[in-house]
């Protein structure tokens, strides 16, 4: 892959990573360690493929499945997840961009760090926004969304870089739209109301 294949491939990978860090972290170890798809990423990174790491993403990703399900639970997580996110994004694109592409790992980590940073700042955002509008019934279901589109986003971005590339930017200009959106209903509310 060239330089460009290598960043695209980039963000496909770390920005699922600002819906859920840890079902990108312990996709990519899993196939750095059975080899799937001709997926590798860098040392340090491959200690991702390391047993004892897969477990205990595997136990955290357990246990923000469940947080992320439960309203006020929810957004005490997401604010713990302002930096972890972030971070994961950025080992993921560090840790396989170097492999594909040969981008600096500093560089390569920052991009990742403002790919799932954008993606989780619009998912910490808006799950308010669903929690004082559906009277917290809502959060399960957007969390449950939330998990589906990061497996497939994961998933795709292992099988086909390009193509979650393009989805994931996809969604985050449709998620900040409805965000833009709401507030916008919300000004004009609160300017008939004076």
């Amino acid at each position: 892959m060239d330089i460009l294949s290598g960043i695209i491939a980039g963000f496909g990978l770390s920005a699922p990573a600002g819906l859920n860090a840890w079902i990108p972290l312990l996709a990519a170890g899993l196939a750095h360690k059975f080899q799937l798809f001709n997926f590798r990423l860098n040392a340090p990174f491959d200690i991702l493929a390391d047993t004892w790491v897969l477990v205990a993403l595997g136990i955290l990703l357990f246990i923000e499945i469940f947080a992320d399900k439960i309203p006020a639970i929810d957004t005490v997580n997401d604010m713990i997840h302002t930096v972890i996110r972030p971070a994961a994004g950025g080992i993921l694109f560090a840790g396989h961009s170097g492999v594909v592409g040969n981008i600096d790992p500093t560089a390569a980590f920052i991009l990742g760090l403002l790919a799932a940073g954008s993606v989780h700042a619009v998912k910490a955002t808006s799950r308010p926004i669903i929690t004082a509008t559906t009277g917290g019934i809502g959060n399960p279901i957007v969390s449950m969304l939330e998990d589906i589109v990061a497996v497939i986003a994961t998933a795709m971005a292992i099988i086909a870089p390009i193509i979650a590339a393009v989805m994931m930017a996809l969604i985050l200009v449709v998620a900040f739209y409805i965000v833009w959106r709401w507030r916008a209903r919300r000004r004009r509310r609160k300017a008939a109301e004076i």
